[in-house]
């Protein structure tokens, strides 16, 4: 993970500046961008989306707080000023860490180690759902994995369920398709005849008597399902 972690940096010092690139350097895996201007870091921020940004609190035009208060939820950030007075209010806008001007080489490692940690876990926890959005059926003898966005559609045959996967072809499972429903989020799958679950998502245009996929594929809609 240390190989990988993108930063940016806002303060209307150079100087301030030149320090955190040179401590960047120093650690060897921070990639690092800077801006003079908060907007314009603010900017680059929202849409280059760094894993972690060095937020200067009190510059000219705009505080580093109000700049921090409008960062997505999940970016990571530390605060670098020269007034203690401010320490409270970075904490409360959840900062990792709040580093005090001039500050040392160790303690911007320990604010950064702080950070990585941090990092490591948003990234952990987000591989984590990602692994747990698929369903998990048995095909003959073998365990198939189905990624929620790779079902197209679901069909019920006597005893059977074919998952149609929008990569082509289908897997064959024994399961009803109630209990393949069951492991499905509510959200986006819709039961649309007795026979019948369709991701909403692949949805392309309905009726009451049918419904249309993006693949081309033309399902009936059952009376009990037309609301």
């Amino acid at each position: 993970m240390e190989n990988n972690i993108r930063c940016i940096a806002i303060d209307d010092e150079p100087l301030a500046l030149e320090v955190i690139r040179k401590f960047c350097d120093r650690l060897g895996f921070l990639s690092l961008s800077v801006y003079s201007d908060p907007e314009e870091g603010l900017e680059h921020i929202l849409s280059s989306k760094p894993d972690l940004v060095f937020l200067d609190i009190e510059m000219e035009n705009v505080t580093g707080l109000s700049i921090a208060s409008r960062l997505p939820d999940e970016t990571c950030f530390i605060f670098t000023t020269a007034y203690l007075n401010y320490a409270l209010d970075g904490f409360n806008l959840d900062a990792v860490d709040y580093l005090h001007k001039p500050f040392s080489f160790e303690r911007f490692k320990t604010a950064v180690e702080k950070a990585t940690r941090r990092i490591g876990y948003q990234r952990s926890s987000s591989s984590s759902q990602a692994v747990q959005r698929m369903i998990v059926v048995k095909q003959e003898y073998n365990n198939v994995n189905i990624p929620l966005d790779d079902i197209l559609y679901i069909e019920a045959m006597e005893g059977y369920c074919k998952i149609f996967r929008v990569s082509g072809g289908y897997v064959l499972s024994r399961l009803l398709l109630k209990n393949i429903a069951a492991m499905l989020p509510a959200d986006e799958f819709q039961r649309i005849h007795r026979s019948y679950i369709v991701s909403k998502s692949k949805i392309d245009s309905y009726t009451k008597q049918s419904v249309r996929l993006t693949s081309g594929a033309i399902l009936p809609v059952g009376r009990l399902y037309r609301s």
